[in-house]
């Protein structure tokens, strides 16, 4: 018998995941319950399966829950749910990087089998994820029983499955920052120190392109401390303390961000020549 699933909470995730699971015949998605009638109608429309609901009360038992809701809501959800259902031998799961499955605590002391699984992707564009969703990572963890029926589901989408240990869920999604984020302001702080020397700021992203696209392939080809490069790897401290000073006396942050990365690109640079 192909699983039963309710959604939710139906946002860009949620009903993405709707729908490729509904397509796939991993799934039949039943019941959708979002923040008003109007927005669950346009998730089943997107979807092209279930029925929407208006209250918690009107979600009928299934075999699947998916908690397709912000983090902060994640753990109040599963207490009204572990209220208002019967949950004993359901999977419930949720979609958040940065909280575990223990969040999901309130359904699992009912006797629900509580997982997590988080797409590493954008979905600001919901059609074309959709489209494309073949291939993306997906970090789980949880409860044996329910990646046990989650797995095959998200495979037969294609997702490619990494288990993850969810006591370090906040630190693996802090790794998603680093990658993204933080790498950004890393590469904001170059094109503004590059400005700072007289380069136009178009022709400043210009220079910095080949250098970041270079390092970046370099990383992801040979693997970090072989890719690391500059006066850091070559020990040049007198460079490096000159370039600090530097960057104190003209922008205070962003010398601090600069004095910041020193130690862990020497340590960097010890696994780089001690692997040599």
């Amino acid at each position: 018998m192909t699983p039963t699933l309710n959604l939710v909470g139906a946002g860009h995730v949620g009903k993405v995941l709707g729908r490729l699971l509904a397509a796939s015949g991993a799934c039949v998605v039943q019941d959708v319950l979002t923040r008003s009638p109007a927005s669950a109608r346009a998730a089943v429309d997107f979807i092209d399966a279930g029925r929407a609901c208006a209250g918690i009360e009107e979600l009928r038992p299934t075999d699947i829950w998916l908690l397709a809701v912000n983090d902060d809501q994640i753990a109040p959800m599963a207490a009204a749910l572990a209220q208002a259902h019967e949950v004993k031998g359901a999977v419930v799961f949720h979609c958040s990087g940065a909280k575990a499955s223990s969040e999901l605590q309130a359904l699992a002391d009912k006797g629900a089998l509580v997982a997590s699984v988080h797409p590493i992707r954008s979905f600001a564009d919901p059609d074309t994820v959709a489209r494309d969703f073949a291939g993306t990572f997906c970090g789980i963890e949880g409860e044996a029983q329910a990646l046990a029926l989650l797995a095959p589901a998200f495979e037969t989408i294609g997702a490619r499955l990494v288990t993850i240990d969810g006591a370090a869920k906040t630190v693996y999604h802090a790794a998603a920052v680093f990658a993204s984020n933080y790498l950004t302001t890393v590469l904001d702080a170059a094109l503004r120190a590059y400005q700072a020397a007289g380069v136009p700021e178009p022709i400043a992203r210009e220079l910095a392109r080949p250098l970041a696209s270079e390092t970046m392939a370099n990383v992801f080809r040979l693997g970090p401390a072989a890719a690391l490069s500059g006066p850091v790897a070559r020990g040049d401290h007198a460079t490096v303390a000159r370039q600090q000073q530097a960057l104190l006396d003209w922008d205070e942050p962003t010398g601090r961000l600069y004095e910041a990365l020193v130690p862990l690109t020497a340590d960097l640079a010890r696994r780089k020549h001690a692997a040599s």
